[in-house]
């Protein structure tokens, strides 16, 4: 009966230190457009979450769905906020406090159409090269999937004859499925443009070239933002300020990304393999943060490596 009394008193202790949001925002609701980059962040946090008692939920959404659900609350975080790339969905949703810009997590991306080492060997090192070579690209740009704001930006620049490339045509596909046709592509030495981005680990697979002349669509260099829905880090505020101290880097990610390509490794592996061999950022990334219980982060999130 004494043992009972004192593990109920303890219970009631443990509910009575927990903050009062606690439940709310045991379940972090997050987004992943299915790039690899997206997996690799989304796996860094889910572990961070996991080991301070939450639960990382991520759904595998297209761009403008994940726009429309931190909009409509449906969807907590987005880590995949790169700019300039989505300046319209930032225009429609982020400029009038729809949903909230949190934190820049990454700067020094690269994202625009690039090509194989040979097509840039032959000439094409720019977007107004590309029509030159028009019959051997077979008039088409290789995209990823539809929504995603690079191609719109590509359709754009298609609708407005840019370039000359109002003939072509966008090839609409999954990032995997395009990486695919580029890797057909070089094996035959064919002629191929594609949107290519760091980090990402077609960088360390593909000997490939980025095009300059796009910076009006796609800007000569990028950042990407951590997003959530509106007030999320007021009614969150200890998931807000990890959130909000999360900073990456393009060397962390590519390590990250080349470990899953490389080893076969899950993103969840990759990501706890590196914090391990990396346990300094952890002084930055949880500070000021608790576990979901009110307890040390940092020593709860060593303990889970």
């Amino acid at each position: 009966m004494h043992r009972l009394s004192t593990a109920l008193a303890a219970g009631v202790l443990a509910l009575a230190s927990a903050p009062a949001w606690a439940d709310s925002c045991a379940t972090v609701k997050m987004a992943d457009p299915g790039w690899s980059d997206i997996a690799a962040t989304n796996a860094i946090a889910g572990f961070l979450l996991d080991a301070m008692g939450y639960k990382a939920k991520v759904d595998t959404l297209a761009v403008p769905i994940i726009y429309g659900g931190l909009k409509d609350g449906q969807v907590d975080v987005f880590l995949g906020n790169w700019m300039p790339a989505q300046q319209g969905f930032y225009d429609k949703f982020v400029a009038n406090g729809e949903v909230t810009q949190l934190a820049k997590n990454l700067e020094g991306t690269e994202f625009t159409l690039a090509v194989p080492d040979y097509v840039w060997d032959a000439g094409v090192h720019d977007f107004a090269d590309l029509n030159t070579f028009a019959d051997k690209f077979d008039k088409k740009l290789y995209g990823i999937g539809s929504g995603a704001p690079a191609n719109l930006s590509l359709q754009e620049i298609i609708k407005n004859n840019e370039f000359h490339l109002g003939q072509w045509k966008l090839i609409e596909s999954s990032e995997q499925a395009m990486l695919a046709e580029v890797s057909r592509a070089t094996r035959k030495q064919r002629f191929v443009a594609f949107l290519g981005w760091t980090p990402h680990p077609m960088n360390v697979q593909l000997k490939m070239r980025y095009l300059s002349g796009g910076e009006k669509y796609f800007g000569a260099s990028g950042s990407v933002y951590t997003l959530t829905r509106k007030g999320y880090a007021q009614a969150c505020p200890n998931v807000g300020k990890l959130l909000g101290n999360l900073r990456f880097t393009l060397d962390m990610e590519n390590s990250i990304m080349a470990q899953v390509v490389r080893n076969k490794l899950s993103n969840g592996e990759a990501a706890k393999a590196w914090i391990k061999a990396n346990p300094a950022v952890l002084e930055q990334w949880l500070e000021g943060v608790r576990t979901l219980d009110g307890q040390d982060a940092l020593a709860a999130v060593k303990a889970k490596l």
